[in-house]
């Protein structure tokens, strides 16, 4: 007789039902129910490899982090889960508010919190920025707070007015607040902490307002950037990774994801910024020194007693070494040296519009004057860029012995496993114009610097009018494309000595299709202790079984209450025709019991 017995159930539930015994249609229901029992059963086992290979997929964690940098769906200000923050941005020309939320942390303590940028119901990011800079307050240092009362107003109006009391607010001021006086700076930040909780009820005290330095902003800005590449995950199996040795003599080395260096040259000024992986030895008590000040070491994690998430960043900016700052300082030199010159020869070159100077870092054939006081110099563009790399060369300041512009110290580098990205003036000089901004091939750019050098004047302006070049593109940009286009490859290869075939460096505008700014990494860097609430509940709730945890409720209630309900409703089926079956069986027995007795009563 044909069975089927569930062997996989508990034994106080074992049971055994003849198939035989029951009719046509209770046997399909029990097939069908049976069949849903096995379904069930690998629905839950390809969830459960999906959820595993999801997890383990190379790559994968980057493109978690790039449908977040890219997501352009608004913010659900409806779920009480969400948290927010508020930076503003005091800048020199300007003050930015930025809005950042982020759901509950995982509980795992390795990770850091997923913060997000704030997007409205029209799924535009909510920002607001007001002119001029809060600099320009330092003799009136009162109205601070009325300053800034219409970022605070707008940050208000979009989180919820029942998370204000918990949503932190840092006022973070940059360039134009570092240029002032001690005492200014100090009257400015106590009109704001003073009156700003007076209006809103903000997380908001003393060390939230403060005067950042230009080491901070880089390191808020390499903090930001890597966070959206997804560099701060555990690695995966393909991932780059690096040996990081800790500042513990007992601490093994980590091995973790390859975080990205940035360099950034602006109009005025250059900044660098990467990760130095491994323990640096000093030559000398006055390099230590040195290096100090340019070695920023944090933890970034939630934990200070754990090592996964500190990193060792060197960050200096130059200044003076922006496209534009650089330019200005050669033609002064131009013309210091072209009046000495003349003070001894009485050629004029340079002096006369009929004898101007050859300038081998302007485009051939082209025309410029430099007006310094009361003189001229007239200059014609030679268009010779190995001519212009040489000019430009003495400019970095470089001195025997040392690895960095300006002799100021610079980490090393372990070029062989490092990766960089290079924004503002390292991508303008390779795209504006040269269209080839993304990965950095020196003796491709060389040579297309060389030909642009090389090109006449007349040729790039007719190219320019027929819109050959990038929107971007204007006058100045092809006057000054040639110089730059020196500055910018020496920087890279004389001043911080990449060598020639470095393969690592992209050139970027934007990361993901998106500005990625400091303040970013800011919010990032202060909250980082918040995790430890979440924390603590999750070790509340693995102490109390009986409470339900999140990660259960999150992922696998919904697979695991499928099953439950399925397991159940086949053993109540199962009772219920085992019943039947004993009931029938009685009935059959009182049956034959009743046909014996009438067999009896017939026999003579």
């Amino acid at each position: 007789m044909a069975r089927i017995t569930l062997s996989c159930l508990p034994a106080s539930w074992y049971c055994s039902v003849s198939l035989l015994s029951l009719n046509c249609a209770t046997r399909q229901r029990l097939i069908l129910l049976l069949l849903l029992f096995i379904t069930s059963a690998l629905l839950l086992a390809t969830y459960q490899r999906q959820l595993w290979s999801t997890r383990r997929q190379p790559g994968a964690l980057v493109n978690k982090y790039l449908s977040n940098a890219e997501s352009m769906e608004a913010t659900d200000v409806l779920n009480s889960a969400l948290n927010y923050g508020i930076v503003v941005d005091c800048g020199s020309s300007g003050s930015r508010v930025f809005v950042y939320y982020w759901p509950p942390h995982n509980g795992n303590p390795h990770t850091l919190l997923d913060i997000r940028q704030m997007r409205d119901s029209d799924r535009k990011p909510v920002v607001k920025k007001i002119k001029p800079g809060i600099s320009t307050l330092a003799h009136t240092p009162t109205q601070a707070s009325d300053y800034l009362e219409p970022l605070l107003s707008f940050a208000a109006a979009h989180v919820p007015k029942s998370k204000h009391k918990e949503t932190p607010l840092y006022i973070l001021c940059t360039a134009g607040m570092r240029l002032l006086s001690d005492s200014q700076q100090a009257a400015i930040l106590e009109d704001l902490v003073t009156d700003v909780p007076l209006e809103f009820d903000f997380l908001f005290s003393r060390s939230h307002a403060e005067v950042i330095s230009g080491k901070q902003e880089g390191v808020y800005a390499w903090i930001g950037i890597n966070f959206v590449l997804g560099r701060f995950d555990h690695p995966d199996e393909e991932d780059a990774t690096v040996e990081v040795t800790t500042g513990s003599e007992h601490q093994p080395p980590i091995s973790r994801r390859r975080t990205v260096g940035i360099m950034d040259m602006g109009g005025a000024s250059l900044q660098i910024a990467y990760e130095v992986p491994s323990a640096i030895t000093f030559n000398s008590p006055q390099e230590e020194e040195a290096g100090k000040s340019v070695l920023a070491e944090f933890n970034l994690g939630c934990d200070v007693d754990q090592t996964q998430h500190v990193y060792r960043v060197y960050v200096t900016t130059f200044l003076g070494f922006g496209g534009n700052m650089a330019r200005q300082r050669y033609e002064d030199q131009l013309v210091n040296s072209t009046l000495t010159k003349n003070r001894y020869l009485t050629t004029e070159t340079g002096l006369r519009e009929d004898r101007p100077y050859l300038d081998p870092c302007l485009p051939v054939g082209m025309s410029d004057t430099v007006v310094r006081g009361n003189r001229t110099l007239y200059l014609r563009g030679q268009g010779d860029w190995g001519q212009c790399q040489e000019a430009v060369r003495p400019f970095l300041g470089l001195h025997n012995g040392t690895m960095s512009p300006q002799g100021i110290y610079q980490a090393p580098i372990n070029f062989s496993n490092s990766e960089f990205y290079g924004f503002s003036e390292f991508y303008y000089c390779m795209e504006d114009v040269l269209r080839i901004g993304g990965q950095y091939d020196s003796g491709k750019y060389s040579q297309a610097a060389k030909d642009y050098c090389g090109t006449k004047w007349s040729t790039l302006e007719q190219r320019l009018d027929n819109q050959l070049f990038s929107q971007q593109a204007d006058y100045n940009r092809l006057k000054y494309q040639c110089f730059k286009s020196a500055w910018m490859y020496e920087v890279l290869h004389s001043g911080f000595r990449f060598p020639s075939d470095y393969p690592s460096l992209k050139t970027a505008q934007l990361v993901y299709d998106k500005e990625v700014q400091w303040t970013l990494g800011a919010i990032l860097f202060k909250t980082r202790f918040l995790p430890l609430r979440d924390l603590q509940q999750e070790t509340l709730r693995q102490n109390h079984p009986s409470w339900l945890r999140p990660s259960f409720v999150y992922n696998h209630h919904l697979f695991s209450l499928c099953l439950a309900v399925v397991v159940l409703a086949i053993l109540l089926y199962i009772l219920r025709l085992r019943r039947i079956h004993q009931r029938e069986l009685r009935q059959a027995e009182a049956l034959d019991l009743l046909w014996a007795e009438e067999g009896e009563a017939l026999l003579p």
